[in-house]
């Protein structure tokens, strides 16, 4: 590792908490309120994302906040009195208030440091859509850039990470606004299963709707068929609300199209952002022309 400087993300990139310390990347935890307890953040209470997502199924509504200016604070100074800069990638500002904490932060952190850099990239990326792109961005410091030189790479990439994605049940998206109660009801009886992706906003877009599962995970792989544009050693991301056996579809899918040795990951959508897609979300991210 040749990295001259300090990375820092979030956890709405629903990574490991193994992937950040085996890459010693720093984390700031958003977090929810569910059943009267604070999760996450600083010093809320922690919860296993099976547990999460059991609450889920029994009707628990939780309710998220996110990454504070003084929280980011906490995360970035020790840094500079290190004499660490420090390069943030941050969730979607399309979905999420944190990347402006984040810059409201640094502003604020590099008066008092006017010899150090603290650079945020708004990533608008959500969930392992920013896992990806936080992956090529460790990928590009350690091989010895600039902060500077990552920071053009990122905002750059950024156009490129594909989030495309398909929810099993209506109702948290109907929540969130991003459906009308009628449409889910009438979605809900009639199989329908919308296909949504993120746009170059940050925003959740509905792209088209088919009905039944399995024809709806067919239809991310065929998004991704039009747009990809992979290169030997680009790895595909998948991001899943607690529906392992849709995963394991979706992946024979993109093998027998991808070939068997592309590196594909897996990890569950986290709790922030699994509190506004539900249970059954289940969401492909992959490197393409355009998003």
């Amino acid at each position: 590792m040749n990295r001259k400087f300090a990375i820092i993300t979030d956890s709405s990139c629903d990574c490991p908490e193994e992937y950040y310390k085996e890459h010693d990347v720093g984390c700031v935890n958003l977090g929810f309120m569910m059943d009267g307890v604070t999760y996450g953040g600083e010093d809320g209470e922690t919860i296993a994302i099976k547990d999460f997502y059991n609450k889920l199924r029994n009707g628990a509504m939780p309710t998220t906040f996110q990454v504070s200016p003084e929280q980011a604070k906490l995360h970035i100074e020790p840094h500079l009195k290190a004499g660490e800069d420090v390069l943030i990638v941050a969730f979607s500002s399309g979905l999420s208030g944190t990347a402006n904490s984040f810059m409201v932060a640094a502003r604020e952190l590099t008066e008092s440091y006017p010899e150090r850099k603290v650079l945020v990239v708004d990533s608008l990326c959500a969930s392992l859509g920013e896992g990806l792109l936080l992956y090529y961005v460790i990928r590009k410091a350690d091989e010895g850039a600039t902060i500077e030189e990552t920071k053009d790479y990122a905002e750059d990439l950024k156009w490129h990470i594909c989030h495309y994605f398909t929810v099993d049940n209506l109702f948290h998206l109907k929540r969130g606004g991003r459906v009308s109660a009628t449409a889910a009801v009438i979605g809900t009886v009639l199989k329908i299963k919308p296909v949504l992706h993120v746009d170059d906003e940050g925003h959740l877009i509905p792209i088209g709707k088919v009905i039944g599962r399995k024809k709806s995970i067919s239809a991310l792989v065929d998004y991704m068929k039009e747009l990809e544009m992979l290169r030997d050693d680009d790895p595909i991301f998948i991001s899943h609300g607690d529906c392992q056996e849709d995963v394991d579809y979706l992946t024979k899918l993109l093998r027998e199209r991808f070939g068997a040795q592309r590196e594909i990951y897996s990890h569950y959508v986290g709790s922030v952002i699994g509190t506004h897609s539900g249970v059954g979300t289940l969401a492909l991210f992959f490197r393409g022309r355009h998003r």
